[in-house]
């Protein structure tokens, strides 16, 4: 490869929300991009850690215990094991950085969950 991934320019190839599309991998990890908006399904990931990086707009992502908002240019780290639904008011673009393989609703069966390894 020899040039550089526009992670904003992959957001023109598809609408759908809630539905992450990989853009890079570096080992074992995958490099995602999703549009969200509303409200999403409590989850947890058991194995991993889960990296939400705000591209564009602000989302927030409630825990059992509180709740941590992101702004345009921050991340957050939400560790394994932790439950957790990622929400956003209006539409809002993330990175999310997560090893190959994991599921975006965890262990939980729902209508937002995505097919995974969809690279854009």
């Amino acid at each position: 490869m020899t040039s550089a991934i526009n992670m904003l320019e992959k957001f023109s190839k598809f609408s759908e929300q809630w539905s992450p599309r990989v853009i890079a991998e570096m080992n074992d990890y995958q490099f995602k991009v999703a549009r969200i908006q509303g409200e999403f399904v409590w989850h947890d990931h058991p194995d991993t850690d889960e990296v939400f990086i705000v591209l564009e707009g602000e989302m927030g992502i409630e825990f059992r215990d509180g709740a941590v908002t992101l702004q345009t240019g921050e991340l957050y780290v939400v560790p394994k094991g932790v439950e957790h639904k990622p929400f956003a008011q209006t539409e809002c673009k993330i990175l999310l950085v997560e090893p190959k393989g994991v599921v975006n609703t965890g262990d939980v069966e729902s209508e937002k969950t995505a097919e995974n390894d969809v690279w854009v």
